[in-house]
């Protein structure tokens, strides 16, 4: 199935939203000081949104199949949500628990495996069951080391995990999809 819109204006339209979403931090500190960027974190935050959009670039130059370009979306948009909030708050504990460090590195075995299988369909299908697994190990492993101490320390874990794995399984049923279509 092709996508109805010119990806031209796609284009447009995605990095423009990447732009403002870059520029909501400074206009946010011009008005309050509860909103404390430092340079590092600007550097940080265009890196993260230029590498999701040039993710999102290759998807659509790789393929027009919809399914193929939908679960580049879901799984970049995870990975990038994913990481942002690991930097930002933490998933587990706080931003300096050790164990967020994991997700940075679940999106890089997903990346690693996409890119030695040439980004193609089925194969990206598996390394998103991939991520999906590595954030139910993860899961497991905070509440067996304790980090799930409180009932909503624990529900937190879980439904984090959860949301963000249960976004790469959509990925892979998507990359799926689009494999058994021949995208």
């Amino acid at each position: 199935m092709d996508l109805p819109v010119k990806p031209r204006n796609l284009r447009t339209a995605g990095w423009g939203l990447a732009a403002l979403l870059l520029a909501a931090p400074w206009l946010a500190m011009q008005v309050t000081d509860e909103v404390a960027w430092s340079p590092w974190d600007f550097a940080l935050f265009a890196a993260m949104l230029g590498g999701a959009g040039l993710m999102l670039e290759l998807a659509v130059m790789r393929t027009r199949d919809l399914a193929y370009r939908a679960g580049a979306v879901l799984a970049v948009g995870a990975a990038f949500l994913m990481i942002w909030a690991s930097l930002a708050v933490g998933i587990v504990g706080g931003e300096s628990d050790p164990i967020n460090l994991a997700y940075p590195g679940v999106v890089a075995l997903a990346l690693a495996t996409a890119a030695a299988s040439r980004f193609r369909a089925a194969e990206l299908a598996k390394a998103m069951l991939v991520a999906a697994a590595a954030l139910v190990a993860i899961a497991v492993f905070a509440l067996l080391t304790g980090r799930g101490g409180s009932p909503g320390a624990l529900a937190e874990i879980l439904v984090a995990n959860g949301v963000f794995a249960a976004l790469f399984a959509g990925a892979a049923v998507l990359f799926s999809l689009a494999a058994r279509r021949g995208g």
